[in-house]
């Protein structure tokens, strides 16, 4: 019985140690993390959204739908009806323009807490895939408005053309204001559930790799995008030619931001899907020691 017992306990060293060796052969250290093992809201190291905030998604942000559970972060999308407060019938504005929102979701970012440059982020989540669902792992520059502000999405997952689809892409500022450059891949979600029929049930290591050179972005170690970055120079919209990725100077970085979408990209959304549930295991950021 003690003999039995001992291999499984060699095993899990073994990984353990397997884990080890490659962060200290990689010279990255542990700068930043949530590991969301204390239940109820989130820390305080993450800011909610509020209201209807970008592509005329069809959800309500607030802080309601993010909370810990069981070692998890959930950010939950809901079927209910939310009255807007900023309605004003004729506005130009989308975000004004709705009486009132059929759906509620949030969105959480590290813009006031915690922002970086260069180095590796890996995020362990189980995605939604239903109809409707568009949850997303990303990053925004903290200088500059969009796009000349950068942006990486590490991942999305929405229905392209009606396909289902994980993408991994950046963007830049074109000569165009608010007009991107893309540099994207998108690929079927059945490449992935063609090869484990039990893929969208399982979670899954998210990873951002950036240096000074390349922004290299996978998923269980599988690269699916890899942007050069003397290719990422601002096009010159609002007199900016800097390079969002390189650019180094007092208080610049990137932050995090963790969101489920409903509508849009992500497609009509399936009423008997709901509640949806983005479940995060963890975020972890490294950076290089030397």
């Amino acid at each position: 019985m003690i003999a039995n017992r001992l291999i499984p306990l060699a095993m899990l060293l073994m990984a353990v140690l397997t884990v080890y060796a490659r962060q200290e052969s990689d010279d990255y250290r542990l700068v930043w993390s949530d590991e969301f093992d204390r239940d109820g809201k989130p820390s305080e190291q993450w800011t909610p959204e509020q209201g209807f905030v970008r592509n005329e998604e069809l959800q309500w942000y607030q802080a309601d739908n993010a909370y810990v559970s069981n070692g998890c972060l959930v950010i939950e999308a809901r079927r209910e009806r939310v009255a807007n407060p900023n309605h004003e019938p004729d506005s130009r504005d989308w975000r004004r323009r709705r009486e009132a929102a059929e759906y509620t979701s949030s969105c959480l970012t590290t813009q006031h807490s915690f922002c970086f440059m260069y180095g590796r982020v890996e995020v362990c989540a189980k995605i939604p895939v239903a109809s409707g669902a568009w949850p997303a792992i990303w990053l925004l520059g903290n200088q500059w408005t969009w796009p000349e502000n950068g942006e990486v999405d590490m991942l999305e997952f929405y229905r392209a053309k009606g396909v289902p689809s994980i993408l991994a892409n950046t963007c830049w500022g074109s000569p165009r204001p608010y007009t991107p450059v893309w540099d994207s891949t998108l690929t079927p979600l059945t490449y992935f559930t063609d090869r484990d029929s039990l893929w969208t049930e399982r979670f899954h290591l998210w990873r951002m790799d950036w240096d000074e050179s390349y922004i290299r972005l996978y998923i269980d170690d599988e690269l699916l995008n890899e942007t050069d970055l003397s290719q990422t120079v601002n096009g010159g919209a609002h007199g900016n030619t800097e390079n969002p990725f390189t650019t180094r100077q007092a208080g610049f970085g990137a932050y995090l931001l963790l969101n489920l979408a409903i509508g849009s990209n992500g497609g009509q959304p399936d009423h008997a899907a709901f509640p949806m549930q983005y479940m995060i295991d963890y975020v972890r950021v490294y950076q290089r020691t030397r």
